[in-house]
């Protein structure tokens, strides 16, 4: 354990929040899910969303905070369901996937797998995964799959629904790794000095948000022609956002030197979490908008307002992603949820 020996940094004003928020469109009559809204940028997604009139299905693991997340949406006369998930369990996902099915007999507008775990020391999930990248991209990968009639529902009904990813500035580096992704928590080492290792396998579930953004369209052209174009498939990355991660990160064990110095220099450079949900909002709530479409600052490792940015596109990662995620998972075909539902 390591002293913290780098000044607090103050929480930063919203400036570009208001200025989105007047943008968007009504979304009354529409249903959104979000994982991990208790705090950060989820809590704000949920209050926009419920604001602009859609139902909020509220995915976090069972605390306090999720009950008191839940009751300041119904506070302000937001329609709002709180479902238990636990990210490090498969079991609990499909558990939550069956609720979504329950209370969404109308279709799913927008998906947001937004709730994530950063920089924390290597150890296993209940089901053998690093545990960020279980939480970051194979819960939600799995999660998608096991709902996508509510997708297709909603399309039918309303002509379109969206899913959309959550990555972040620390996707640049390494390609995708197919170690990462096995069953391999616990192993994949670098806890020791220096402490990249937890820093790394983050890196890499940040890169399956988008490698998973890109290749869902082309799957879905191959495999549910009929819906190509109209269930989309979007991502955003906040920049440095001062969204409470980095406290998380603390207390898991991100106490290093390293730990400490990464977090600091991002707090330092941090936007508000309100500025740094607008990429997520723009991908859920805008009136008009495309699969691939991947929304954040364009300056890396700056904060900034959340821009259309250029496809950071990689066949050889994309491919290796969606086929280690499918083992990883235990899916035979990312659609097979559609042999079982009957509508």
């Amino acid at each position: 354990m390591f002293k913290n020996i780098f000044p607090s940094v103050p929480a930063p004003e919203s400036k570009l929040y208001p200025h989105y928020l007047k943008a968007f469109p009504t979304m009354a009559g529409k249903t959104v899910a979000i994982t991990g809204c208790t705090s950060g940028t989820g809590l704000v997604l949920a209050h926009i969303c419920g604001g602009l009139g859609a139902k909020v299905m509220m995915l976090n693991r069972t605390s306090k905070r999720a009950e008191k997340a839940l009751e300041q949406l119904q506070n302000k006369g937001v329609e709002a369901q709180w479902i238990p998930c636990d990210l490090l369990s498969f079991g609990s996902v499909r558990w939550a996937a069956e609720q979504l099915k329950t209370f969404c007999p109308q279709g799913l507008d927008v998906l947001c797998n937004n709730a994530g775990l950063m920089g924390i020391p290597d150890k296993a999930s209940i089901d053998g995964f690093d545990k960020q990248m279980q939480a970051n991209h194979l819960s939600h990968f799995l999660l998608t799959s096991l709902i996508w009639p509510l997708f297709e529902i909603a399309v039918s009904k309303r002509g379109e629904a969206r899913i959309v990813n959550h990555s972040s500035g620390a996707r640049k580096g390494r390609p995708l790794e197919a170690r990462f992704l096995g069953r391999n928590g616990g192993n994949l080492g670098g806890d020791g000095f220096p402490g990249m290792g937890k820093w790394r396998r983050y890196q890499q579930s940040k890169l399956a948000n988008l490698m998973f953004t890109y290749t869902l369209p082309d799957q879905i052209a191959q495999q549910r022609p009929k819906f190509a174009g109209k269930i989309k498939s979007l991502c955003a990355h906040p920049g440095p956002t001062n969204s409470g991660l980095q406290g998380k990160t603390a207390k898991a064990g991100g106490t290093r030197l390293l730990d400490q110095y990464i977090l600091w220099t991002a707090l330092k450079r941090a936007q508000s979490v309100e500025d740094g949900t607008m990429g997520i909002a723009r991908a859920c709530c805008e009136a008009v908008v495309e699969s691939n479409n991947f929304y954040g600052p364009a300056v890396f490792r700056q904060a900034g307002p959340a821009e259309l940015l250029p496809a950071e596109r990689d066949v050889a990662s994309e491919t290796l992603l969606w086929r280690e995620s499918l083992k990883a998972t235990g899916l035979s075909n990312f659609f097979e949820s559609l042999q079982a539902f009957v509508q």
